[in-house]
């Protein structure tokens, strides 16, 4: 493996909710230096993020070694000659997950993507979407079955977070600590035995007891 590939991710945005998540993403990946980070925003992406989070694309830029247009086929990251360590798309829309399915490579997200799943590079779908119909689950599927990681930005609440922020940063550690950047994993869990990690008990029980509602 040659050591540049070590350090390229590329990270795309496209137009599912969820922009958050890809902020924070980039945020901790501009903190470690010997990452290359290479960042391409849909369209409908953009809108999407400035919505949620207001803002441009041009903020997410600033986090990133080099940005592309999504119509930039001819970009370096759209050949597999370019060495990278995998790509994230945070969020991944339905319809991405549908395109990168089918081989759809008219944009350079899905192009990249669908280099990483010929190369054996990792690829992971932060599929963003609820409720999930069958034609959902067989896009997600068969995805799967051609290499790609199927991660939805599911929330953890073991860990107990304080805030939405911290439901934020733990899943985007989780996401990078998947495609193969250990160094901004989150603290590892240690057990329910542990001290400090014992589930609640008496009058901290998270649900209440029905019958006394009831009463």
């Amino acid at each position: 493996m040659m050591a540049d590939q070590v350090r390229r991710l590329v990270v795309a945005v496209t137009g599912a909710s969820g922009g958050h998540y890809a902020v924070r993403i980039l945020q901790l990946l501009h903190a470690v230096p010997e990452y290359e980070v290479h960042l391409i925003i849909s369209s409908a992406g953009a809108v999407t993020l400035r919505q949620e989070t207001g803002l441009k694309p041009t903020d997410l830029s600033a986090l990133a070694t080099t940005t592309y247009r999504n119509s930039d086929i001819g970009a370096a990251i759209a050949s597999g000659s370019f060495p990278t360590s995998g790509m994230i798309v945070a969020p991944c829309s339905i319809r991405t997950l549908a395109a990168v399915t089918n081989c759809d490579t008219g944009t350079l997200i899905v192009r990249a993507a669908d280099v990483c799943l010929k190369e054996g590079r990792p690829l992971l779908l932060m599929v963003r979407e609820t409720p999930l119909h069958k034609g959902h689950l067989r896009l997600m599927s068969a995805a799967a079955d051609a290499g790609a990681i199927i991660a939805p930005p599911m929330p953890a609440f073991y860990t107990r977070p304080a805030s939405v922020a911290e439901i934020i940063d733990y899943t985007a550690r989780r996401t990078l600590q998947r495609i193969g950047v250990p160094a901004l994993a989150p603290n590892p869990w240690t057990g329910l035995h542990h001290e400090g990690a014992a589930l609640p008990t008496g009058d901290s029980q998270p649900f209440p007891d029905r019958e006394s509602e009831r009463a």
